[in-house]
């Protein structure tokens, strides 16, 4: 043992004489830090840190397997999911780390703003953050393109489409980044470079600045009211609360960060292991065109206001929102570098970060929830609620069976139960009369498709039969116009008839 421990030792100085970075590397693990920054407050940098990492080592492994052609993707991704031994677990670990990594660089970039530690002397520090996080969201949208299912391909003709708004320029754009007008083979290809080599080096590059910012200018002390950053004294009192309260990052502050980060590490296991990989979904298909791809969890957000955004106004907010919001993080260190950090006294930063957050939230759920597509799972596993079924004719109940095995029920409910793209059929035949319901189950109308082609005459008259006993506890619908010939005045209104 003495001798192996010699040896090590005369290794490490051998690669350290002609290195020289083992020196600088423990100057910075053991530099001092204010004993104030030793909180579970500051452990997000560090986790985020090393779910990157993670991403690095999954990503090489999935890539000695995947293939970025468009005739081959899927059927990689298949592969690795039922023939490659923790394939499935490997492909699960980078799906879940890119969406915790993207939690945890959100709730740092909202710490650091809620701590004021944007201000002087970190103003670089933050702008890298800020291009950090753009960047994490490239990989997350690159990295969903990859997988080549159904909701990747018509995701991407929907980003393709967006892109393509830009004035002057947008065509072009989208050739770039599809390799051509229309996705095809060189489109996988550029996004399996940008997911592997652009995107990622560019990441790392700025990973390692941010790092070496934070470890020159120290970690932001914990904000205490009344205390002014000013440029003329800030670097001063700094130095002052370090030799005063000054602790060793490692171990006194790192043991947080990494039970912190073994925390995320054993969460992102475990989603792996419960919930397995993202996809793939079905195959590619372009003549599939009654889909609704639904993007990875961090842009579900987008998903939502697009849906619920006028079309007059999707191009003005897709492009000058961003932006906006994109120049304010940037501009922000440099207008506001200076003044007091304490939240208490930054009443309007404490609220534009909640007014965010909860924006996010709100939209993140109706992403989720998405009242505008249909329910999948609603047809054939629960059946028609009895009530609906009782003192109804042979007809009628046909009626039932052809609304159930046509899944109508996807995107309409009754009894509570069923999709919410359509409006509920419970009391429809209150509102719409026989003629009306026929019309609309033929020949459609807003986004309803036309079923006229794919219902018999007889199961459209079943249907509309047993339709038109769905009306709660209301009146039937009435046609003025065939009740004024039939009795030449016109139908009673709604208090007449109660």
């Amino acid at each position: 043992m003495p001798g192996i421990k010699q040896r090590s030792i005369a290794l490490y100085h051998w690669f350290e004489m002609r290195l020289g970075i083992g020196a600088p590397a423990i100057e910075a693990a053991v530099h001092p830090v204010p004993a104030s920054t030793s909180s579970w407050w500051y452990v997000f940098g560090s986790a985020a840190t090393v779910i990157l990492v993670l991403q690095v080592v999954t990503g090489i492994l999935l890539g000695l397997v995947y293939t970025p052609s468009a005739n081959h993707a899927w059927a990689s991704l298949e592969f690795l999911n039922h023939s490659v031994q923790l394939g499935w677990f490997i492909r699960a670990l980078h799906g879940w780390g890119s969406d915790f990594m993207i939690a945890i660089v959100l709730i740092h970039m909202a710490q650091v703003f809620f701590f004021g530690a944007y201000k002087f002397p970190r103003e670089l520090t933050w702008i890298i953050g800020v291009f950090l996080l753009l960047l994490t969201l490239g990989m997350a949208f690159t990295g969903q393109v990859l997988r080549f299912d159904q909701d990747a391909y018509w995701g991407l003709g929907i980003g393709a489409s967006i892109l393509s708004r830009v004035p002057y320029i947008g065509q072009r754009l989208v050739d770039l980044l599809l390799g051509g007008p229309i996705i095809g083979g060189p489109t996988l290809t550029r996004f399996f470079a940008l997911h592997v080599f652009i995107i990622p080096g560019i990441l790392i590059a700025f990973v390692a600045l941010h790092v070496l910012m934070v470890v020159r200018l120290g970690i932001n002390e914990w904000p205490m009211p009344g205390r002014i950053v000013t440029r003329a004294n800030y670097q001063r009192e700094y130095k002052e609360l370090t030799h005063e309260t000054g602790i060793p990052f490692v171990p006194e502050a790192a043991w947080k960060d990494a039970v912190f980060a073994a925390a995320i590490m054993l969460a992102i296991i475990a989603c792996a292991l419960f919930f397995g990989p993202f996809g793939p979904t079905g195959q590619p298909d372009p003549t599939i065109i009654q889909t609704a791809p639904k993007p990875d969890f961090a842009f579900l957000w987008i998903y939502a206001v697009l849906a619920y955004l006028p079309p007059a106004l999707e191009t003005p907010v897709i492009f000058i929102v961003p932006t906006i919001v994109i120049i304010c993080m940037l501009l922000l260190p440099l207008v506001a570098g200076e003044g007091e950090k304490h939240w208490s006294r930054r009443p309007v930063a404490v609220l534009s970060l909640a007014v965010i957050a909860v924006t996010l939230g709100v939209f993140t759920r109706l992403g989720m929830y998405t009242p505008w597509s249909p329910v999948m799972n609603a047809w054939t596993s629960d059946p028609i609620p009895t009530e609906y079924l009782h003192n109804r004719t042979p007809l009628e109940r046909e009626g039932a069976i052809v609304f159930q095995y046509k899944q109508c029920r996807d995107c309409h409910s009754i009894g509570g139960e069923g999709g919410m793209r359509g409006p509920a059929l419970d009391s429809i035949a209150s509102r719409m009369t026989e003629d009306q319901i026929i019309r609309q189950v033929l020949q459609g109308g807003g986004n309803m498709p036309a079923y006229g082609n794919s219902l018999s005459p007889s199961e459209t008259t079943a249907l509309v039969r047993f339709l038109t006993t769905l009306r709660g506890n209301e009146a039937p619908a009435i046609d003025a116009s065939r009740h004024v010939a039939n009795t030449g005045s016109l139908p009673p209104t709604e208090p007449e008839k109660r």
